[in-house]
């Protein structure tokens, strides 16, 4: 393909993509109803995700376009996922250094064992 040209997605291509997304939509809307504890936020994030990825690669013509491109979309998602992950993941953990009081914390120090 020349430089600045476009290139044309088949119907059937976009139509698949379509009925993908509107799959995904309804994977979210029925996911949203059941409770599955921890598991909730991943999934609905991997769900979401999903959509995203679909919509860069085929509407967006990123899977067609110079692969920079997609080297920046891939790292923006891999940075993001990490960010996301670094956060789930305080905010999962509160609480286990043994908080008692607003401002103090209780630390224990097990002694190191003699020879």
């Amino acid at each position: 393909m020349a430089q600045g040209q476009h290139h044309i997605i088949p119907i059937r291509t976009l139509a698949i993509v379509f009925g993908l997304l509107l799959f995904l939509t309804l994977a979210t809307v029925i996911t949203a109803q059941i409770d599955l504890g921890l598991v909730n936020v991943p999934l609905a994030l991997a769900i979401a995700g999903s959509k995203a990825i679909l919509v860069a690669l085929v509407f967006m013509a990123l899977k067609y376009d110079n692969k920079v491109n997609l080297l920046v979309l891939v790292l923006g998602v891999v940075f993001a996922v990490v960010f996301l992950a670094l956060t789930l993941a305080d905010t999962e953990l509160r609480g286990t250094i043994g908080i008692t009081e607003p401002g103090t914390t209780e630390l224990t120090v097990e002694p190191a064992e003699s020879e």
